[in-house]
């Protein structure tokens, strides 16, 4: 991974394998980004996406593997107990242009992934809502 920053926006480099999830936390550690937005394109070989069961509140995982487009990562940065906690979803496409979508688990790189994190100042911590099942911003 390679980064440069310019103003409150962090540009990253993901480099062939590593693993998205793991390597973003680590650079909001190491950096101190506590709050920000995370948007990103590139490519990976090892997926990982997952949907929430609204009625079970549980995650049903749905593992990919081959050559896919990572079309658009979008998420948050926020905090749960203090720690960096991050809330990721992806859109993937195939070979056929065929798009798969949902809550991102895991993605390893195997070509290169570009995300731009835009840090806030400030901080929004989460809290487990029982009730829904979810870590939940609290405000």
């Amino acid at each position: 991974m390679d980064y440069r920053q310019a103003g409150q926006k962090w540009f990253l480099r993901i480099d062939k394998g590593e693993e998205v999830l793991e390597t973003l936390a680590a650079f909001c550690r190491q950096k101190g980004i506590t709050l920000g937005s995370i948007s990103g394109i590139g490519a990976a070989g090892q997926i990982t996406l997952g949907l929430f069961e609204t009625k079970t509140k549980t995650y049903k995982a749905t593992d990919l593997t081959g050559d896919f487009e990572i079309t658009a990562l979008t998420g948050n940065v926020t905090t749960k107990e203090g720690e960096v906690y991050l809330h990721v979803h992806a859109t993937l496409s195939d070979i056929e242009c065929r798009a798969y979508g949902g809550h991102l688990n895991k993605a390893l790189i195997s070509g290169t992934c570009e995300v731009v994190i835009d840090q806030v100042q400030g901080g929004i911590e989460r809290e487990f809502n029982a009730d829904i099942g979810l870590n939940l911003m609290k405000f």
